[in-house]
């Protein structure tokens, strides 16, 4: 690597050429050739944007036009070489390096934004349209990204999922690294959406407890999206990135990689995570699939899993209630549930003769899987109605949390919001007076944003 210091207009920055790893280190000179086409083409402002919230990795805003303002000279260049790649680097933060030398944690996960976003391009580009329409062809998108992204490891299974605002008080937070805490001494590796919050503090707790039972070969997994990562940073403790395509793809890959899910204190994006694993474990096919789901927080936090609760007893039934469990105020147990329900889904792979690490058995149906565009238009057309099947309603339900997580943090619907005004969801009375209690819950608890006053990007109209 070679690097030189430059004067920036807005913050200090690093020119850099750096040599990849993990993947990315041997490859054919077509196979590079065809990396720095995909990474030339269309898709260029793209990695800039995802390089650039890597680079500034542990930043505390989630507002995705804040780094580009900071850093307005900032480019990724990638280049053939008879060696391989070399990314050069024009104006980066210089908070990514240590006298001159990127920090290996930065650059790994810099090498992971040039791999994934380079495989969707290759893989999964205009000419493979017709094998996404179909929910198994979908399911083996999410597959080929993961494995390529060497997620898939044949172990027994030990990955605890854990979401949770990135927006969350204190006491929230240092409640998730007390639980992360107490999976780590228990052996379970942790996965989360890899930025701050409630996707940071299992990580730094489980790191301790990792290193109490000398566990070397530990996996802190983040999976994020294009249009996220700008506001949600990965935290500096992450040590697998995969940035799928969209959102709906990254909620596949928790649900198939993931072995049960821990739920912290969040907002709205929070809320769509929920729905959309109700959803999907809401379907006949799956009743009999075991699948750990626990949500938890500190005392203080017990009034929202109430609101929470009543909100899903009143959108999709008493039978949801029945796929969760609500523990407040107890790190343990909710680590000794969590294991034990590991090992109920071990011994239910066993019996089915299932994959351990790709949960193959849980069917995701196409509603779940297909990209959902929030428009003002698509946001007001939502069927939020009674009578409707419980996994019909919580996918549109998904929706609408969706899109108010894009008109919060992503650049897109940032956009929208800005040129048309707040997007409209309507429905039937009771339902659209829940959910606006709900979003205000949210709101007074400043689970939206994580600093500024904050502008709903919504109306619920009844």
């Amino acid at each position: 690597m070679t690097s030189a210091a430059t004067p920036s207009r807005a913050l200090p920055t690093v020119n850099a050429s750096i040599y990849p790893k993990g993947g990315l280190d041997i490859l054919s000179r077509d196979e590079v050739a065809r990396l720095k086409d995909a990474s030339s083409g269309g898709m260029h402002d793209l990695l800039r944007r995802c390089a650039l919230a890597v680079l500034t990795s542990g930043s505390t805003s989630d507002d995705p036009r804040a780094a580009q303002e900071l850093y307005p000279g900032f480019d990724i260049q990638v280049l053939q070489q008879d060696r391989g790649l070399r990314i050069d680097l024009i104006d980066a933060p210089a908070m990514a390096f240590v006298d001159g030398t990127i920090i290996r944690g930065v650059a790994e996960l810099l090498f992971a934004v040039v791999r994934d976003l380079a495989y969707t391009a290759i893989e999964l580009g205009p000419e493979y349209a017709h094998d996404l329409e179909s929910s198994a062809g979908l399911t083996n998108a999410v597959f080929g990204l993961l494995r390529n992204a060497r997620i898939l490891q044949p172990q027994d299974p030990n990955l605890v999922v854990c979401w949770g605002g990135h927006s969350i008080n204190r006491d929230e937070y240092e409640y998730t690294k007390l639980v992360g805490y107490e999976l780590g001494l228990r052996g379970l590796d942790i996965c989360t959406g890899c930025g701050p919050g409630a996707m940071k503090g299992p990580m730094k707790g489980a790191t301790i407890a990792h290193a109490k039972q000398r566990r070397r070969r530990t996996r802190y997994i983040g999976l994020t999206e294009p249009g996220i990562i700008a506001a949600e940073s990965p935290n500096p403790i992450v040590n697998h990135l995969v940035i799928l395509p969209d959102i709906e793809k990254r909620l596949e890959a928790f649900v198939r990689v993931g072995h049960g899910i821990i739920v912290f204190p969040g907002g709205v994006g929070t809320a769509e995570e929920i729905l959309y694993l109700l959803g999907i474990l809401l379907r006949e096919e799956n009743a009999a699939l075991p699948f750990p789901l626990v949500l938890t927080g500190p005392v203080a936090s017990s009034a929202y899993f109430e609101q929470i609760d009543r909100f899903i007893r009143l959108t999709l039934g008493e039978a949801a209630t029945q796929r969760y469990e609500i523990i407040v105020g107890d790190p343990e147990t909710v680590a000794q549930r969590m294991a034990a329900g590991v090992r109920c889904v071990r011994e239910h792979r066993i019996a089915h003769k299932d994959s351990f690490f790709f949960n193959w058995a849980l069917t995701v149906p196409l509603a779940f899987q297909q990209p959902f565009v929030p428009t003002h238009e698509a946001m007001a057309a939502l069927d939020l109605h009674h009578g409707r099947k419980p996994h019909e309603l919580a996918a549109d339900l998904r929706r609408a949390f969706s899109g108010i997580v894009a008109g919060n943090v992503k650049e897109d619907g940032m956009r929208r919001i800005e040129a048309h005004g707040p997007f409209q969801i309507h429905g039937d009375s009771d339902m659209m007076q829940a959910l606006d209690a709900l979003l205000r819950a949210f709101v007074e608890q400043r689970r939206m944003k994580i600093a500024g006053e904050y502008r709903p990007c919504y109306e619920v109209m009844a």
